[in-house]
């Protein structure tokens, strides 16, 4: 037996983008939650295998109604020690007794108050994974001396963008464009996705950072899912993340970018556009090539200096403490 089949996770279904028209109720409100919310998630144990104890994360998610799929990590969650190899999708469902159950050919997790215990099909227990949130080490970063703030919701606001919106909390919804452009700049970002468990695929909290106005970071509700180009972290249309870090709906998390501006001659483009990126302070991109404006971007490839851009696609996604340093 090998400990691959420890995995504990989601449905293929829940990858297909079903094209389900999004719901904005609530969505967006970590008050107006229901009862699954407190079951997604991420958690993290030792389990017993052949070749001894070893370390396994999983990801919970949501699908409305009771039903959960989750995926397993050898190794601990992405980011924690995770070995990269791509495990299988359980489905899991609540039971008559409040017991949220996922099983494959040889295991079962059993979710109660938090804790997923481990066991094989004829109730032995391996190992214990527990519930744990986790926060990115860049969220809520200062902005150093010197550093342009687009928003803070606070003496920094919606007026700072074109199409600026601010909710009652102070958090700027998506859909806007700042006022002041750039050229080669690093910047700070802070994004919450809705939670939306019975959207699938890009209608699940989908919007985007534009840098430039012109090439995307995608966001979007990517949590547990493969880290394609228009997943989360990924460089819409041109290459996906390095590893997909996105966390839980309706968690915080950050995107610090280091972006370098095509250069044009005499109308021409003599260097592609390139960027780094930290998704949740951990490397998903390093120094990608943007050889082309994303499809959607309100501006095209030029030498000009450009904006920074929220995507609004139809999911309410907020962003808070954005600023930008130029290079």
């Amino acid at each position: 037996m090998k400990f691959i089949s420890y995995s504990l996770i989601p449905a293929l279904a829940f990858f297909i983008n079903l094209h389900a028209a999004p719901s904005q109720e609530d969505a967006a409100d970590p008050s107006k939650v229901d009862a699954d919310y407190a079951i997604q998630g991420e958690y993290t144990g030792t389990v017993k295998g052949e070749d001894g104890d070893k370390k396994l994360g999983c990801q919970v998610v949501a699908l409305g109604d009771g039903q959960f799929t989750s995926r397993g990590f050898v190794g601990g969650l992405p980011g924690e020690g995770w070995n990269l190899n791509k495990e299988e999708m359980v489905k899991g469902s609540t039971k008559p007794d409040g017991a949220i159950v996922f099983a494959n050919d040889k295991h079962r997790g059993i979710i109660r108050d938090g804790v997923m215990l481990v066991e094989t099909l004829d109730g032995k227990g391996i190992g214990e994974l527990k519930r744990v949130v986790r926060k990115s080490p860049t969220l809520g970063a200062k902005p150093p001396k010197g550093a342009v703030v687009l928003f803070d919701g606070k003496t920094h606001g919606a007026d700072l963008w074109k199409g600026g919106r601010q909710t009652e909390d102070g958090l700027l919804m998506q859909g806007c464009t700042s006022k002041q452009t750039f050229g080669d700049f690093k910047i700070h970002i802070e994004f919450r996705t809705p939670y939306k468990p019975k959207a699938r695929g890009q209608g699940r909290g989908n919007s985007g950072f534009y840098a430039h106005g012109r090439y995307e970071v995608q966001v979007l509700d990517s949590f547990a899912l493969d880290g394609n180009h228009n997943e989360c972290g990924g460089i819409y249309s041109t290459k996906p993340p390095l590893l997909n870090m996105c966390y839980p709906p309706l968690t915080w998390q950050t995107y610090d970018v280091d972006f370098t501006a095509a250069k044009f001659k005499d109308g021409k483009k003599t260097a592609n556009a390139f960027m780094t990126v930290q998704h949740n302070g951990v490397l998903i991109h390093d120094k990608t090539v943007c050889d082309h404006a994303t499809t959607a971007s309100p501006m095209r490839e030029g030498p000009e200096p450009g904006p920074v851009y929220f995507q609004d696609h139809g999911n309410p996604v907020r962003y808070r403490n954005v600023w930008v340093e130029k290079k």
